[in-house]
């Protein structure tokens, strides 16, 4: 799988979490933590392989609760992805890109997504960029549900 990207649409969203960026990037770091904040409201979480390691692998699955709110990318209310992890630096960035198992051409090609990990007076910004999106993803959709996604991180550090 290679790392471009340069290519296509990028979307990005941040949020100041009220925890310190060592908290957040082990949030992300354990794949029990991860599965329980990573989906966007409405969806639920699967991981079949986590290696967080630079080079490691993983693979995602994002099940749509309610089956009439989405159409999915992968199967009819689920969107499958698979990936690699490029950079890691332990409480400031990770750097991993993955690729949608669907038959659809509008969800091809390689999202690389960078996680930001900002010290800040109120804790940490959480910045994340996503680039070279699938055209086959509303704009709207993915902005809305990357901030739900940090919606949900900022809850789990608070109840963790």
């Amino acid at each position: 799988m290679e790392n471009n990207p340069k290519s296509g649409r990028i979307d990005t969203v941040s949020k100041v979490i009220d925890a310190s960026p060592h908290t957040l990037y082990q949030a992300f770091m354990d794949p029990n933590s991860l599965v329980k904040w990573l989906p966007p409201d409405g969806m639920r979480g699967e991981i079949g392989l986590f290696e967080p390691v630079v080079g490691g692998r993983f693979q995602l699955t994002l099940t749509y609760e309610d089956e009439h709110a989405t159409q999915g990318k992968t199967t009819e209310n689920s969107d499958s992805l698979e990936g690699t992890f490029f950079e890691l630096i332990p409480n400031q960035k990770i750097v991993e890109a993955g690729v949608f198992e669907s038959d659809d051409p509008a969800f091809a090609g390689n999202m690389v997504m960078t996680w930001y990990f900002e010290e800040v007076e109120q804790g940490a910004k959480v910045t994340i960029v996503a680039e070279n999106v699938p055209k086959g993803i509303k704009k709207d959709d993915h902005i809305d549900g990357l901030n739900s996604t940090l919606e949900n991180l900022e809850r789990f550090v608070k109840t963790s």
